[in-house]
């Protein structure tokens, strides 16, 4: 019962099979596999987008560190939510890798970005004291488990294209804000104006691997080099390209995805009777926060549960994320012994 993190998950079984296929194969090094090729024929699939590059590296943030320093100058400034992964949980990585760009973070409900908020803290262009408007960056779905729809999406990339910004989406877990949305990966990207996405695997049944994909098939030339540099740029590429294919090929992201957020809503729907747990909101994707009173979290967590405190959205707040593999029984279980006081 580890409803800790999706991180925590293993990986899916047909991309462990796709690695063993390759094992004994003799193929190109730095990307020249035939895997790598495939990887970025089927997002120009998935995307509707005949001219994307795509560009394999091993971390989420190495993905974003990289993507955000080819679209923001040094002297840039990057606009995010307060809480995005990319202000709090990358150790100034994207700082690092652009050589200096600014982090200007944004107040919104939800962790999601208030486009009026946004508008306010755009200016100085063509000061030269001032850090230069350059790029708008957004979690989908975000860290507090929310989902921008696709009208908060056009709102924020509209006020994006009357600036100027270039737009970064950040998709750890892309896959299940498409999965939540039933919409098409196109609809929430390239259409609304993202420059680049992160389009996430890890948390969703990769061993490793993140997709750095560039609907601007030009940053994909200046990337290559930037990856190289920061030592991301695989010698035997295909041992990401390989099982990554196999997680694009015939919607296994998707499903990952799927399976994940109906778990998440059975866990909310059968934690909405429960004294002692209140959800903060309903789940979008597979991620919950909710106040536990300390008694009900003691009680699940000396039986075996695992899930975190989340103590900066509140007191008493916990998470539970679900994953590509959470098993029926496992919330079944859950469900009963918060029941069962």
């Amino acid at each position: 019962m580890n409803f800790a993190s999706d991180n925590v998950a293993g990986t899916s079984p047909a991309l462990l099979q796709a690695l063993a296929d390759i094992n004994d194969r003799q193929l190109p090094s730095y990307g020249g596999d035939p895997y790598t090729d495939e990887v970025e024929a089927l997002c120009r699939e998935i995307f509707e987008h005949d001219s994307l590059r795509t560009l394999l590296v091993a971390t989420g943030t190495g993905a974003n560190a990289l993507a955000l320093s080819a679209l923001t100058p040094p002297w840039g400034a990057i606009y995010c939510h307060s809480v995005s992964h990319i202000a709090v949980d990358e150790a100034n990585a994207v700082e690092a890798a652009s050589g200096g760009s600014r982090l200007m973070t944004i107040e919104g409900d939800h962790a999601k970005i208030d486009p009026d908020r946004l508008r306010a803290a755009i200016y100085g262009k063509g000061i030269v004291h001032h850090p230069q408007p350059s790029t708008l960056s957004i979690t989908q779905m975000n860290e507090r488990g929310a989902t921008y729809s696709l009208a908060e999406l056009e709102a924020l990339t509209a006020i994006a294209a009357e600036h100027g910004l270039r737009v970064h989406m950040d998709g750890a877990r892309f896959s299940n804000a498409i999965a939540g949305l039933n919409c098409s990966p196109a609809d929430m990207t390239w259409r609304l104006g993202v420059d680049v996405l992160v389009f996430g695997a890890t948390k969703n049944g990769a061993l490793a691997g993140e997709i750095v994909v560039c609907f601007d098939p030009a940053l994909a030339d200046e990337l290559a080099f930037r990856r190289k540099r920061a030592g991301q740029l695989f010698s035997k590429m295909r041992t990401l390209s390989a099982p990554l294919a196999a997680y694009l090929r015939d919607e296994l992201w998707l499903d990952n995805a799927r399976h994940a957020n109906a778990m998440a809503a059975w866990l909310a729907e059968g934690l909405a009777g429960v004294k002692g747990a209140q959800l903060l909101r309903q789940p979008d994707g597979n991620q919950m926060f909710l106040t536990m009173d300390p008694s009900l979290a003691g009680r699940l967590r000396a039986a075996g549960a695992e899930f975190d405190d989340w103590p900066e959205v509140g007191p008493d707040v916990v998470r539970l994320v679900t994953a590509f593999n959470t098993r029926e029984e496992d919330v079944e279980t859950f469900l009963s012994l918060a029941k069962a006081g």
